[in-house]
């Protein structure tokens, strides 16, 4: 357990914001049109993929502008990511994945290791990026507990807890994107506290989330126009019965 909290520590400082040393924190502005939103996020995801990279346990890391040591690491970009019909991204790290691993189904019960962030792409003195980046609460345990998060909402919503609270329409809970992309990767079969490896990443922008739609109350801020970022590895999944 020891070691899994070295390395969360050790993710924490790389992934903190996900950005260059020296960018400056911009201000968001929402357009007026969802379909310049939806530009936004496309092309902050393609500067993402460019300004990062991941280390030898699969985290993401930005590129330093000020240090050389990381010079010869691989873009994400580079990394072979497939985009699917929704604008979803996923990369499967080589190396990285459970042999043979178990298939991922739409209703099972999943328990995820990962770093988890929310983003709004905007554009700001002609640039278009990720001008803000914030921890998704409650659902990023290497940046705190260190075990792995089990079968949130955001995956699958049971009827029961759609009824507990009180709306029934699944997509106030279920990140659609997110869904569809986790079930591109296979599962493995770990223990909550064997050390992780993380065998990939995916990013949903805003129209494969929330877009502007109103939502579950994850981490007590508004997912509105945010892009997520998943950095993650499937621990373990079982069948609900």
């Amino acid at each position: 357990m020891k070691k899994i909290f070295l390395y969360i520590l050790a993710g924490s400082l790389c992934f903190s914001a996900c950005k260059k040393d020296d960018d400056e924190v911009a201000t968001y502005v929402e357009p007026e049109n969802i379909a310049t939103q939806n530009t936004y996020d496309d092309q902050a995801i393609q500067k993402f993929l460019n300004d990062n990279y991941l280390d030898a346990q699969g985290n993401i890391k930005s590129f330093s502008s000020t240090d050389a040591a990381d010079d010869n690491e691989v873009k994400l970009i580079n990394l072979n990511p497939q985009t699917l019909p929704s604008g979803v991204i996923y990369i499967v790290r080589n190396n990285a994945q459970p042999t043979p691993g178990t298939t991922i189904a739409p209703t099972d019960i999943v328990r995820l290791m990962m770093r988890a962030r929310t983003s709004l792409a905007g554009n700001t003195d002609g640039e278009t990026k990720f001008l803000t980046t914030e921890q998704f609460v409650n659902y990023s345990p290497l940046d705190g507990t260190g075990s792995p998060v089990v079968d949130p909402m955001f995956y699958y919503v049971t009827d029961a807890k759609m009824a507990l609270y009180k709306n029934t329409d699944r997509n106030f809970y279920e990140i659609e994107g997110f869904k569809e992309a986790l079930q591109k990767f296979k599962a493995f079969n770990k223990a909550d506290d064997e050390n992780y490896n993380l065998q990939g990443v995916i990013i949903v922008p805003s129209r494969a989330a929330f877009a502007r739609d109103s939502h579950y109350n994850y981490s007590g801020y508004s997912f509105r126009n945010r892009t997520f970022i998943f950095n993650f590895q499937v621990y373990k999944t079982t069948p609900r019965t």
